[in-house]
């Protein structure tokens, strides 16, 4: 379920990551970044990107602070389906930048980073999987040490969620001040041909 140490990125590399994606630093200095596959050799099944386990990593990025995570990207589970009603397919959320999160309760629960701001596109299993793009909570949130309690969303190791979610909190105040839950927070997912990492 969780590898032994938390990914390691230099600062540097980072940024190369980020370069090509033109984020506006002024406007957005808060980012979180997640890498899907970070230890997809490491962990599971080799040259495959396994669900139900954290060997995903997830950064947060300011010019204050570069720290990682282990989390995860992916649904815990499979399950096909079609459409985008009660039969609709598992999602996964595709790779790319997305203006969409902002702080928020999680199912009314506890402090999250919330879909609340955009739509975001995910490719959900069917036969063959498909794309859909709406409003579905693709939350960044707390994973569970049994399971990556995720139906989609992007989810941390309980271990490490307070030390993540503080963080987050703490930057956030540092550049927005009072107006910091109500700002766009982006989330860079990247796949790990993209990311270009050995883990």
């Amino acid at each position: 379920m969780l590898t032994p140490e938390k990914p390691r990125l230099s600062t540097s590399k980072l940024e190369e990551l980020l370069e090509p994606y033109n984020i506006d630093q002024k406007k957005y200095p808060l980012i979180v970044i997640g890498i899907r596959g970070y230890y997809r050799d490491q962990m599971g099944a080799p040259e495959v990107n396994d669900r139900g386990i954290y060997d995903d990593a997830i950064f947060i990025y300011s010019p204050h602070a570069m720290v990682a995570y282990n989390g995860n990207t992916d649904p815990s589970k499979y399950r096909k389906g079609e459409g985008d009603g009660a039969e609709k397919g598992m999602a996964s959320l595709n790779p790319g930048v997305w203006y969409a999160h902002r702080f928020d309760y999680h199912k009314g629960d506890y402090l999250a980073l919330c879909q609340r701001e955009g739509k975001v596109t995910v490719t959900r299993d069917g036969d063959p999987p498909y794309l859909d793009t709406g409003f579905f909570g693709i939350n960044i949130h707390r994973g569970g040490y049994n399971t990556t309690s995720s139906e989609g969303c992007q989810t941390i190791h309980p271990s490490q969620w307070e030390s993540f979610i503080h963080l987050a909190e703490d930057q956030a105040k540092r550049y927005y001040a009072s107006s910091w839950k109500s700002e766009i927070i982006p989330y860079l997912l990247l796949d790990p041909d993209s990311a270009l990492v050995d883990a």
